[in-house]
């Protein structure tokens, strides 16, 4: 077999998890290529990703790259790709889940500051609505770039505190302080490195699906199937976490108006089958229980 042509984004972040997809085909005896990208969410760091009506802001360039055949798989953010994908574009495998939590970093003049007079910097309708249930009074300030340039920008005082995912602290072994946050349920599929391909390279294909965990897959399929049966894009104030503990699933989720004053939470232990989808009936009750005023407001 030829070597594996990898498509990613150019952040560090997205470089880490390139090269770990190409540490795990290579433990499998397959040579790789790593091809960055630069993709449209990259390109444009002003707007909110919610001010720029799109779904995939991020992933389209690489479903591009994809589709002309410059690479052969791409590696993703698992949150960061649409539940809808291209008709010929294929989910190969899901790597292991690491740290699926949201956590707040604080500027350094902003360490002994009580937690509700912060000013927090973040451009997730998610975080600020899950936020404002608990802090309702709250001041925001919209953030872009990577973990670098968001650590620096709140240290030169853009706001006194951020949020990221903690995997992205993680895997970048970035030694700074940060903050659980137990109230903000993280976005479907958050914490997962996810590989896409094009379904006619079926002898690479059949490579990746070689990296593929079966729980982790489990458990972000019941997430995404909860986003979609929602219609919620990536953008949305959604949040939803499954995970198998001895042959069962929790699944913990929630929606929210953007404001944060109305929200629907489920928190539901249940015998696991991995043939149902257990997120799209939970989504529907959501609807049913005030779910969908809710999706009516946002959209």
């Amino acid at each position: 077999m030829k070597s594996i042509k990898i498509g990613t984004r150019k952040s560090p972040l997205a470089m880490w998890q390139a090269r770990e997809v190409a540490r795990n085909l290579q433990n499998h005896n397959f040579t790789t290529d790593i091809s960055p990208i630069v993709s449209s969410g990259d390109k444009d760091l002003v707007n909110p990703l919610y001010a720029m009506g799109l779904t995939g802001v991020f992933t389209k360039d690489l479903d591009y790259a994809l589709l002309d055949r410059e690479i052969d798989i791409a590696v993703h953010s698992l949150k960061d790709v649409p539940t809808d994908l291209p008709d010929t574009i294929e989910i190969l495998a899901y790597l292991k889940r690491d740290y699926p939590q949201d956590v707040l970093v604080r500027s350094k003049a902003a360490a002994g500051k009580d937690i509700r007079e912060l000013k927090v910097a973040t451009s997730s309708l998610r975080r600020r609505a899950f936020w404002r249930r608990e802090f309702p009074e709250t001041e925001f300030v919209d953030i872009r770039g990577n973990v670098s340039t968001r650590l620096q920008k709140i240290e030169n005082g853009l706001a006194d505190a951020t949020i990221f995912s903690l995997a992205g602290l993680k895997r970048l072994e970035l030694n700074i302080a940060y903050e659980e946050l137990p109230f903000m349920i993280p976005a479907p599929g958050q914490g997962v490195v996810v590989v896409t391909g094009h379904s006619a390279n079926v002898e690479i294909n059949r490579a990746v699906r070689k990296l593929n965990d079966a729980e982790t897959q489990y458990c972000v399929e019941n997430e995404r199937a909860f986003l979609k049966t929602l219609e919620g894009g990536c953008t949305a104030p959604i949040g939803a976490f499954a995970e198998i503990i001895e042959g069962q699933m929790r699944f913990v989720a929630r929606l929210c108006s953007k404001n944060g004053k109305e929200c629907v939470d489920t928190d539901e232990i249940f015998n696991f089958d991995p043939q149902i989808l257990y997120g799209n009936k939970i989504a529907v009750t959501v609807l049913k229980n005030g779910g969908k005023e809710i999706m009516e407001l946002l959209y």
